[in-house]
């Protein structure tokens, strides 16, 4: 699973420093401005797929292989309805979307040109994550990695090929990213049909499957009663983005450019993290299913540990080495120079979202989601964006990303807290 998001974050990061090496720094600051639409979008389909998952994998772990299919089904019609209606609506706004977040006039129009070219690879990336998300339900997570090689070893060919028009291809500049990303996971989810089929999989496209994506109303309401709270924090999270990113825009092309690069850094320390977060979930929804309850505690005590030794790591080796990761990005030495000082102040964050995460994760198994999403959400809205107005302020575009570690401090002693006195007193039992 750590390797299949590495490998989803790489097809970005590649996009990133073609962009910025090839076409330079206000062309990648016109990229970066979409971070929080797609964020936002991806959001969605999330929570759909994290309801769905918790479902498969208690029924999975009862050996229940027909609710497996039907769950699954009514997943995936969810995710394909999701996925036309962002296209859609994300092409048709994308122009005053960027305007709200005051992007910067110098590269709107580069910025809306490559954010309806993007919006087209929406279908195509949300049924390959929900996809992805289905198949880890029932311990899968090989078939969505080779996926994602396929994906991003061909956007690394097809963005620089676009760029200058290399082997007959037609030159397309910064839209090069966006239409070699819709051509990636078109391909992708191609390949993973028929890769399923031939493997004969339990959650293969076969006629089965097609028999049950039709809505059944009680299956989508416990899937999204237990998914959209995990979409919905998500989504919040992504609002405090936009907010955050207009704060950001405000100083210019150069701190929006920091501020992609930072992302795009930021991303693999939290793929490792984010990727035990969601083993723990899974294990604790199949050790559910199994009646295996007393599992959890070990479970929970491994994906900590695990959080500790691995994202801790990673923060480490990128502190020791932040200045030749940016350079990957950007080839100015002043914002470099910027852009190092803002990762030095959220880096060591990562570590307390981490652990947060595994808690929200395990409580998350049991069908526990809207007291950790609540807490979630009230740390963002009550500490995150008051300390990031306040903090900007004071001492300009650090003050920033010093919002950062505080709100997941916050976020670590809450879930902490709930988990300890409330959530280790409750019966556990299934949901299907």
């Amino acid at each position: 699973m750590v390797l299949g998001n590495v490998l989803q974050g790489m097809s970005g990061t590649l996009n990133g420093i073609f962009v910025g090496q090839m076409l330079g720094t206000q062309a990648l600051a016109a990229t970066a401005g979409m971070f929080p639409i797609v964020f936002f979008l991806v959001s969605l389909v999330i929570g759909v797929g994290a309801g769905a998952s918790i479902l498969i994998g208690q029924a999975w772990g009862a050996g229940e292989l027909h609710k497996v299919r039907h769950i699954a089904g009514n997943a995936i019609l969810a995710g394909l309805v999701v996925g036309v209606c962002a296209a859609w609506l994300g092409s048709a706004f994308a122009a005053p979307a960027l305007r709200a977040l005051h992007t910067p006039p110098e590269v709107l129009a580069d910025a809306v040109l490559y954010a309806r070219t993007l919006m087209l690879a929406m279908p195509g990336l949300l049924l390959f994550i929900l996809f992805s998300q289905l198949l880890r339900g029932v311990g899968d997570t090989f078939s969505p990695m080779v996926a994602m090689l396929l994906s991003t070893a061909l956007s690394c060919v097809l963005t620089p090929a676009l760029i200058r028009g290399w082997a007959g291809l037609p030159q397309l500049g910064l839209v090069s990213a966006a239409a070699a990303t819709v051509a990636s996971y078109v391909a992708a989810l191609g390949w993973l049909a028929w890769h399923l089929r031939r493997r004969r999989h339990p959650l293969a496209l076969d006629a089965q499957l097609l028999r049950q994506m039709r809505p059944h109303g009680p299956t989508l309401r416990l899937m999204l009663r237990i998914g959209m709270p995990a979409g919905v924090q998500m989504i919040v999270v992504s609002l405090a983005e936009i907010v955050l990113l207009a704060l950001v825009n405000g100083h210019g092309p150069d701190a929006v450019a920091a501020y992609g690069a930072v992302n795009q850094i930021v991303n693999y320390v939290q793929f490792p993290a984010m990727s035990i977060a969601i083993t723990a979930s899974i294990l604790c929804a199949q050790a559910i299913g199994a009646g295996r309850a007393e599992r959890l505690g070990a479970i929970t005590r491994t994906a900590l540990g695990l959080n500790l030794v691995v994202t801790g790591g990673l923060v480490l080796l990128g502190y020791g080495f932040s200045e030749r990761l940016l350079a990957l990005f950007i080839t100015r030495p002043d914002v470099i120079a910027l852009a190092q000082s803002l990762l030095h102040i959220l880096l060591w964050s990562l570590l307390l979202h981490g652990w947060a995460s595994v808690l929200g994760g395990v409580m998350r198994a049991s069908g526990t989601v809207m007291v950790p999403m609540l807490l979630s959400v009230a740390c963002i809205a009550c500490v995150e964006l008051p300390a990031a107005y306040a903090l900007s302020a004071a001492v300009g575009l650090r003050g920033v990303w010093m919002s950062y570690p505080i709100t997941f401090a916050a976020m670590l002693v809450l879930n902490a807290a709930y988990f300890q006195l409330v959530w280790r007193r409750r019966r556990i039992a299934r949901l299907v």
